[in-house]
């Protein structure tokens, strides 16, 4: 059976969307697909956009579909767009944004207590930037905010889930062989 049309419909709903498509949204869409029908389109888009070697790809992140430019053309979309400093996060935010993502869900307490610094500024930063959400409240004294990651942080960091991040080894391989000082750091916040 000839899917041609549903596929440009797939294509163009994953270029029109600003956040990644998910299997299950484009079979509720286009209902006369199935799964493996859905995946099948997808890979065959994948593999057009390979064989023709555009500056596009189709990749899976953050549970879905998402068209994005290829690594090697990142330079120059550096140089096309102007980051203005105020949207870049600062290393103090980045630490507690490593200590949530490992360990959540997490408080602010906890995140302070890795850090060995108040946090509340940096976790404010991280919510207003959708990186981080609130999921709940811990059952313990005082009640306190559990925080957490969101799909903008599966995105902004190019993860198709958790599960892609970086594990203690592969975290000390990239930096060296750290000294036990920073190994024992290391452990403590992804632990």
């Amino acid at each position: 059976m000839d899917f041609t049309e549903e596929k440009r419909i797939i294509e163009a709903v994953i270029f029109a969307a600003d956040v990644p498509v998910s299997a299950d949204q484009l079979m509720q869409l286009i209902e006369t697909l199935n799964s493996d029908t859905v995946m099948r389109l997808i890979h065959e888009l994948q593999q057009e956009y390979e064989a023709s070697q555009r500056s596009f790809q189709l990749v899976e992140i953050a549970n879905g579909f998402q068209i994005c430019t290829r690594d090697e053309y990142a330079p120059w979309i550096k140089k096309f767009y102007t980051t203005e400093i105020s949207s870049r996060l600062s290393s103090s935010a980045l630490e507690a944004l490593a200590v949530i993502a490992y360990k959540q869900p997490a408080t602010r307490v906890e995140v302070e207590e890795v850090r060995g610094v108040n946090s509340d500024s940096v976790i404010h930063t991280l919510l207003e930037r959708n990186l981080i959400q609130v999921l709940g409240r811990k059952q313990a004294p005082g009640m306190p905010m559990i925080y957490g990651t969101t799909m903008d942080f599966l995105m902004h960091f190019g993860l198709k889930d958790l599960s892609e991040l970086p594990s203690v080894e592969e975290i000390e391989r990239m930096l060296g062989t750290p000294e036990e000082e920073m190994r024992t750091e290391i452990r403590k916040v992804l632990s």
